[in-house]
């Protein structure tokens, strides 16, 4: 397939786990074509080596395909000698028809590249790229925290407890301080002064937290248990803090994020490391659904509509934790 060039010098990079391959794809002013081609390692004096030579080239657009998390190191050695990379995404760069077998990965991205073809993913600026990793790691902790509280749930109706019936929330304040004194063996009607505010009668109460059942292997595995609950619980809110302190800057845009039914402060600063603050990178609300991926698939043949599910990306709940993390 022959594809108009739009573009006199462009730069492909076929990023790696430990390789990069450079193809430089340059038009001279006699309209003769050069392709260069050149492999970096993936240490840092090998990316400073690809960011000189990179400048050596003097290209209108580098670019290179979001490979997993590899993409970033190069970006940044780029990003640091005045180069802004285009991080394009792979399924478009699949979706062009007349790929080559025989043509290197790098080279066909700078054929693409040179014709205009290709679109730059959303980076946020360094600073928010950063937080990012605070995030994400937030994101992680809460998930490992939801599981251990369903363990312990679990664990708990195997020994015959039936909290979860007489109250909505077993991690509730209230709730907590109960189940916490059975594990450390506490008579009933101590266990049963931690009620605090929980609607339950302490006769239902007492009912559903029947311990005849609740073995020393019961409440060894709920002490554990619990103790990583907690733990995790410290670690989510020292990201928290993190979070908040590392995006001072933007308290205006966070105090206008939380005017939004349902977002909180942390879901405010979740939104704005995912999205950034200049929306104009967007261009419309419709587009920013698209890149969320809340916008349901078009798939129509023959009159007859096919599958219409979302791709789903990041972004918060009301509660402030992540649905899902976006891949850039």
């Amino acid at each position: 397939m022959d594809l108009t060039p739009m573009h006199k010098r462009v730069i492909a990079l076929d990023v790696h786990q430990a390789k990069i391959t450079a193809c430089a794809v340059v038009e001279h002013d006699d309209g003769r074509v050069e392709v260069i081609k050149r492999d970096f390692g993936a240490f840092k004096r090998d990316r400073r080596a690809l960011a000189q030579w990179s400048l050596e080239i003097g290209p209108e657009g580098v670019v290179m395909e979001s490979t997993g998390v590899y993409w970033k190191s190069p970006f940044a050695a780029l990003e640091a000698v005045g180069i802004i990379a285009w991080v394009v995404n792979a399924r478009h760069v699949k979706a062009v028809p007349g790929r080559k077998t025989d043509m290197a990965d790098a080279q066909w991205l700078a054929t693409l590249a040179r014709a205009g073809l290709l679109r730059a993913s959303f980076i946020p600026p360094v600073d928010l790229r950063q937080l990012r990793l605070v995030a994400r790691q937030r994101q992680k902790l809460v998930g490992m925290c939801s599981a251990e509280k369903n363990r312990l749930h679990k664990v708990l109706v195997d020994a015959g407890i039936r909290i979860n019936v007489v109250v909505s929330d077993i991690h509730g304040a209230s709730a907590r301080a109960m189940v916490k004194a059975l594990i450390a063996g506490q008579a009933m009607h101590e266990v049963l002064d931690r009620k605090g505010r929980l609607r339950a009668s302490r006769d239902d109460l007492f009912e559903a937290l029947s311990t005849e059942q609740f073995s020393a292997v019961h409440r060894f595995v709920a002490e554990e248990i619990m103790q990583h609950i907690e733990q995790i619980e410290q670690r989510i809110a020292r990201m928290d803090q993190y979070l908040l302190d590392g995006l001072r800057a933007w308290q205006p845009q966070l105090n206008l994020l939380q005017t939004i039914p349902g977002i909180d402060i942390q879901g405010a600063a979740m939104l704005l490391v995912e999205i950034g603050a200049d929306m104009a990178v967007f261009g419309s609300a419709e587009r920013l659904a698209s890149w969320v991926g809340i916008c349901p698939g078009n798939n129509e043949s023959a009159g007859k509509r096919k599958s219409g599910r979302t791709r789903v990306r990041h972004l918060c709940r009301p509660s402030g934790d992540l649905v899902r993390v976006v891949s850039i």
